[in-house]
Parts: C-alpha cells; structure tokens; sequence
C-alpha cells in the first residue's frame, strides 16, 4: 500500500478526501478507479466504504466542503451592519479568494459535475442555488435601496460574476503576476462598477 504524505496521521476521512482530490485534479474522475485512491490515503476499500459510500460520494463531499465554507462566510457577510455595497463588495470577493484557495474542488467540479448521480447533481445545485439567492439578494437590496442602479437586473448581475468565478480554473496559475486577493480586488470592482447608477 503507498504511504500517504502525512504518515498516517491525518484522521482517515481527511486523508480519502485529500487523495481523491489530487488524483480527480490530476486524472479526471471517471479515469481514477477506488484502488488507487485508497492506495494513495493509504486505507483499505472497507475504509472508504465506510466513510463515504462511493467514489460519487467523495465527489459529493468535495465540491460541498467549498459551498459549505462559502456559504457560512456569506451569511456572515450578509447578516454584517456594513452598508450594503461594502457587503456585496466583500461577498464578491471572498468567493474569489474561496475559490481558488480550493482550485482543485474548483476545477474537480467543473469538469466533473455531470457524472454525479441524479440525487446528488440535484443536491448540488439546490446548495449552489441557495448561495446564489443570497448573493442575489444583496444586489436587489442595494437596487431596491437607489445604491446600485437597476438597468440589469439581478439575476444576470449574479451570472456575470459567478461566470468569471467558475472560469477562474481553466486559467489561474499561483505563479501568475496576481495574488488571488488582487484577482478578488479586480473582480469585486469590475461588478461594483457594472452596478453603479
């Protein structure tokens, strides 16, 4: 069996996950077999059975552990009493810097999204669904208020923004002239100006 890169002491769920992830990102999902993961958390099959029941199960878990992280950070940034332009401002780009903190998830779940069972692709985008109202909701309460103007409306503010979030792996490098909270400045702004009355 390969020994894992932590020696054995990162709690086995830990270990499944951060192997999954480094071999979807390197191979592909449907290219990875469950030996090879284990293989490289260094656990047996009955290990990841019992901790996840499937190999769609870890794919599961990996994209929901960056929606679960990204949503807890945006409620706090919408129940927060900053004026609502810092707080669409700071929303816009703490999902950029989530985003590619996690990359890998990032890029996992772009390319391999379609291959999630049919109960687990619904799961999925109800929870993108549920963070993309509330992001959602800070434009329309800025619009509704006269800070932001209403020329375009919210729905398609929002996919302007997450289209060049969930573009972000097919061309982010972390040796690229930009730190991710200079691309998250860059972004936050380019929306907050689109908005602009």
């Amino acid at each position: 069996m390969a020994k894992t890169t932590d020696g054995g002491r990162a709690p086995v769920p830990q270990r499944l996950l951060a192997a999954a992830t480094r071999l979807f990102a390197e191979r592909g999902y449907d290219k990875t077999s469950v030996q090879e993961i284990v293989e490289a958390a260094g656990v047996t099959k009955g290990a990841l059975y019992h901790y996840f029941g499937s190999k769609d199960d870890l794919l599961h878990e990996i994209y929901g552990r960056v929606l679960r992280l990204q949503q807890e950070r945006l409620d706090a940034i919408a129940r927060s009493d900053a004026p609502v332009e810092k707080r669409l401002r700071e929303a816009a780009a703490d999902v950029v810097v989530t985003s590619i903190e996690n990359l890998d998830d990032a890029t996992i779940f772009m390319r391999s999204i379609h291959q999630l069972s049919p109960e687990k692709d619904k799961q999925v985008r109800a929870e993108r669904r549920r963070y993309h109202e509330k992001f959602r909701a800070l434009v329309e309460e800025g619009q509704k208020a006269g800070v932001f103007s209403t020329a375009t409306p919210a729905d398609l503010v929002v996919d302007y923004h997450f289209g060049s979030v969930h573009h972000l792996s097919s061309w982010y490098r972390p040796d690229g002239p930009l730190t991710p909270e200079q691309i998250a400045d860059h972004l936050a702004d380019l929306l907050l100006r689109a908005l602009r009355p």
